[in-house]
């Protein structure tokens, strides 16, 4: 793996200038060139008096500084409606071109939770109430900070490079990027390996949840068979250019999250407490800890920060809000997942999906319809830096022809679909991704760069970014980052890496590989009735028995029925076969 990224990794550096492919035809012109040029070396010169002057961030008032002129500019021009479409550019503007700090938070808070809202109540019934409670804003701190640490390095980067006349114009900045400009190449392709792993598995639970949450409306058709279809719609996404285009997609994202979350706490008060419930978690020590590698995976939504960042007009006012989404996050996944576990207790364990338990009225059935588009969307989130990697790898992220990128995107949507075919572990494989990939990906590292980058005191003095005095300077921001590292490493990847994987072996011993619908509810329908034989005629060797009692009175006998076939032994094959297949495994 690492000679394969040492061989082609080179094309994906933003400073490296390299041939353009031959399938991008569309060349920059000459004049478009020295114009930005000269713009850049402008806004290079004023960082660079800012930073001498003052040692700091640049004011968000002169986003010259960040090279953010031209978003500065476009976000103008939208605005004033550019005099000769301005109705036009107007609502392009509304409902395509996101870059402001609200367009930031909707898609950190969209992205935060999506199918995994579903599966919280399955890690409550497994880490029981109060554990539940504690580990959600545990996480949900734990990755503010690191989404912050994330945020601090980007900006260190940025500020470095584009003092050194670094056009970002065409590029879209990526996490290992940033970790190969401050810390080198073996950073660089620790950071790439795991976050594109993680990116990659995070489209594959957005499929199968897609599945898993539409079988409950039509279950005509199997889980598998809703992946194949899903998989072909979620396709589409490669014709989403980048973040900054996510604008109406991430706020009715959150909209359809905030309702699917309170529907299934006000419908779980409703329906109360189901009869003979139990809450008897945690009850075994690889389910406590699957539990919490899952709410983990919750709160790690943040690999997609760098590529939001990127996407806004000013990016120095990122570093609060993914606090903000975090916050907001809670009040739709505490109230959620607390009445759901309330009123299900234990039957979660086998249910990963909450839907699952609550009756099917419009009302969930909106839900699921919600979830659905708001997952496309998620997926989208997931794939878009797989996408730009992609586009970097081959030589096509600075092609202008959009049609071109999107069908260059395409072979990156084949191995997600295959994936999702192969695990489909609605649940359980959201922990294993959890303790394995996003312990790494946006927690370990983050706090290991941020202490690396910055352990020289020149380093200290000339950050662009210092850490706040309420977390102590730069003490206290060693030793939280060092906390995260000795937790994560040892709770979550150690001891949840353990649980999850044990767990997930169990599921695929329990359903196997290509499981053609991963915890269907077998159907309550009866069996189809065979075609009974006619009435056997009678013979003279067997007489119709006849009773005697015709007049009505007592007789001699009472009125004889007729005794029931037998069933044959094709049938009494085939109802031992559907009892085994259905009630010999766990699950719905």
């Amino acid at each position: 793996m690492p000679q394969l990224l040492e061989c082609c990794l080179p094309v994906l550096s933003p400073y490296k200038h390299t041939t353009p492919p031959l399938l991008c035809t569309l060349q920059p012109s000459t004049t478009h060139s020295h114009t930005h040029s000269h713009t850049s070396s402008l806004g290079d010169r004023r960082a660079q008096g800012m930073a001498a002057g003052s040692g700091g961030i640049a004011d968000e008032k002169a986003p010259e500084a960040f090279g953010l002129s031209r978003h500065t500019t476009e976000a103008a021009e939208e605005e004033d409606g550019g005099g000769e479409s301005g109705a036009k550019s107007k609502l392009s503007g509304l409902l395509w071109h996101g870059g402001s700090a609200y367009d930031a938070w909707f898609s950190c808070a969209s992205n935060q939770v999506a199918q995994v809202l579903l599966t919280l109540p399955y890690s409550f019934a497994q880490l029981g109430m109060l554990s539940g409670i504690l580990f959600q804003i545990f996480y949900g701190v734990m990755g503010s900070w690191t989404a912050y640490l994330i945020s601090i390095l980007y900006l260190e980067y940025r500020t470095r490079k584009e003092r050194d006349k670094v056009d970002f114009r065409n590029h879209v900045i990526q996490w290992f990027e940033v970790l190969d400009g401050l810390l080198g190449r073996h950073w660089r392709n620790a950071g790439l390996a795991f976050n594109c792993t993680f990116l990659l598995f995070g489209s594959v639970i957005q499929l199968i949840g897609c599945a898993s949450n539409i079988y409950y409306v039509n279950d005509r058709l199997d889980k598998r068979t809703w992946t194949y279809i899903f998989g072909a719609c979620c396709a589409t996404t490669v014709f989403i250019p980048s973040f900054h285009n996510y604008r109406v997609w991430s706020f009715l994202g959150l909209v359809m999250t905030t309702y699917t979350a309170w529907y299934i706490a006000v419908a779980s008060l409703l329906n109360g407490q189901v009869e003979g419930v139990t809450h008897s978690g945690p009850t075994r020590i690889v389910l406590y800890f699957t539990g919490a590698t899952n709410i983990l995976y919750t709160f790690g939504g943040h690999a997609v920060t760098v590529e939001i960042m990127h996407a806004m007009w000013r990016p120095q006012k990122f570093k609060s809000i993914y606090l903000l989404a975090t916050v907001y996050v809670l009040t739709l996944t505490l109230p959620s997942a607390s009445a759901a576990y309330w009123a299900f207790g234990d039957a979660l364990l086998t249910h990963s999906n909450a839907l699952a338990l609550l009756p099917r009225t419009r009302f969930r059935d909106a839900a699921v319809v919600l979830m659905l588009i708001h997952q496309f969307i998620t997926f989208g989130f997931a794939c878009t830096p797989l996408y730009f990697v992609w586009e970097k790898l081959i030589g096509l992220h600075d092609c202008r022809s959009l049609c071109k990128r999107a069908a260059a995107r395409l072979p990156v949507v084949v191995p997600i679909w295959f994936l999702a075919i192969i695990f489909p572990f609605f649940g359980p494989i959201n922990s294993a991704v959890g303790s394995l990939l996003v312990s790494f990906t946006v927690y370990i590292i983050p706090a290991l760069a941020h202490m690396v980058t910055f352990r020289s005191p020149q380093s200290r003095e000339n950050a662009v970014e210092r850490p706040p005095k309420f977390a102590g300077g730069w003490t206290g921001a060693y030793v939280i980052n060092s906390f995260v590292v000795a937790w994560v490493l040892v709770v979550g990847f150690g001891f949840g890496g353990w649980a999850s994987i044990t767990n997930f072996v169990q599921q695929v011993n329990s359903f196997g590989l290509f499981a053609k619908c991963y915890q269907c509810p077998p159907h309550l329908a009866a069996p189809p009735v065979l075609l009974a034989p006619p009435p056997m005629a009678p013979t003279p060797s067997m007489p119709p028995v006849m009773s005697l009692n015709t007049t009505g009175g007592a007789g001699l006998f009472p009125p004889a029925s007729a005794p029931a076939p037998a069933p044959s032994p094709m049938m009494h094959f085939f109802l031992r076969h559907h009892h085994h297949r259905h009630h010999g495994r766990h699950g719905l």
